[in-house]
């Protein structure tokens, strides 16, 4: 296979974070996220997002942070609304669900949320016989790689604190929508926006992890309780403080993510000048550019990728995901043999 663009994951991880976790390979620590390491990266991730009473906890993948602050968060009777696409309500097996919770799911091409959207549900949802909907599930970005701007956060965060709803964020791919074009986005204006959120470690260049930030005080309590019972207090903790202070401390989190969406965006131009539509306006390093049949038999002999839904008997959507490690020279080759192939 010439390259895989299934995924923003299938490399091992920046080599800087194998450097560090070099350096301090043999120095004894606490476990479970209370060694030096954590420490400091916790701090630093309260000054980048400007909450210094934010509690942070570090756990080790997407599905394991969200069925843990989302059990956390609910009463038994309690639900979660979110877009049909989200990945609580597509590829987590039902572990929101398997907590005790409904997922309360609107359908829209853009996997976003709007105001109206969630009014909608609270509508149709007004007594004792149904479950109460609590908490707006958003992905930024988006399973479709759309993004919420700094305003639509600030006008559903508005919204849900009118209505005494929790906002919380899938963050896995929190860099790529931080360093999107014109988000106006940033750890400070994010965290001010939610209740809770998580900065994606797993899909920009780390080995694994996530850092759950808690910014409202009702979900402080107790959490790390949550986490051993679920399985999510690693012994070994100082993987997750070392990969993040690598990351944060020179802008490397944003870097890479950044190279990860010009690479999308050299992809999805390549493919446009090639007669290609899309699905969805291309935002971030998730696109969804459109195939003949016959082209995509010809190309998967070759290539990683997904094929996301069938458009007529003809024609499918693909999904083309590029990551911090994609090259240009990947970029190019993949667009030749397309134009050779067409």
């Amino acid at each position: 296979m010439k390259y895989s663009f299934r995924n923003d994951y299938s490399e091992g991880c920046h080599p800087k974070i194998l450097e560090a976790l070099t350096k301090h390979n043999l120095n004894q620590e606490d476990g479970y996220s209370e060694d030096i390491y954590c420490n400091q990266a916790k701090q630093l991730i309260q000054e980048k997002c400007n909450q210094s009473d934010a509690d942070v906890h570090f756990l080790t993948g997407g599905t394991q942070v969200n069925l843990t602050l989302i059990a956390h968060a609910l009463r038994p009777y309690e639900s979660v609304i979110a877009n049909e696409m989200a990945h609580i309500a597509t590829h987590e097996a039902g572990a929101i669900e398997a907590t005790g919770h409904k997922i309360n799911t609107i359908s829209r091409a853009d996997g976003k949320l709007g105001t109206d959207d969630i009014q909608a549900v609270l509508d149709a949802h007004y007594f004792e016989h149904m479950v109460a909907p609590k908490l707006v599930f958003i992905s930024n970005s988006t399973e479709i790689g759309t993004v919420y701007s700094a305003e639509e956060l600030n006008e559903l965060y508005d919204f849900c604190k009118k209505n005494n709803l929790f906002l919380y964020i899938d963050g896995a791919r929190l860099g790529a929508a931080i360093t999107a074009k014109n988000s106006g986005l940033s750890l400070e204006t994010i965290s001010a926006n939610c209740d809770a959120f998580y900065i994606g470690g797993t899909k920009n260049g780390f080995l694994l992890g996530e850092a759950l930030v808690i910014t409202n005080d009702k979900l402080k309590s107790h959490l790390r309780y949550q986490m051993k019972q679920r399985g999510a207090l690693l012994a070994k903790g100082r993987i997750f403080g070392l990969q993040f202070q690598t990351m944060l401390e020179n802008d490397l989190y944003n870097s890479l993510a950044k190279h990860t969406n010009e690479m999308a965006k050299m992809l999805s131009d390549g493919l446009r000048n090639l007669g290609f539509s899309f699905l969805i306006e291309p935002e971030t390093n998730q696109i969804f550019p459109i195939f003949p049949v016959e082209i995509i038999k010809k190309i998967e002999s070759d290539y990683g990728f997904y094929i996301w839904e069938a458009i007529n008997s003809e024609t499918a959507c693909v999904r083309l995901v590029t990551s911090w490690q994609t090259k240009t020279s990947d970029i190019q080759t993949f667009l030749k043999d397309l134009s050779q192939i067409m």
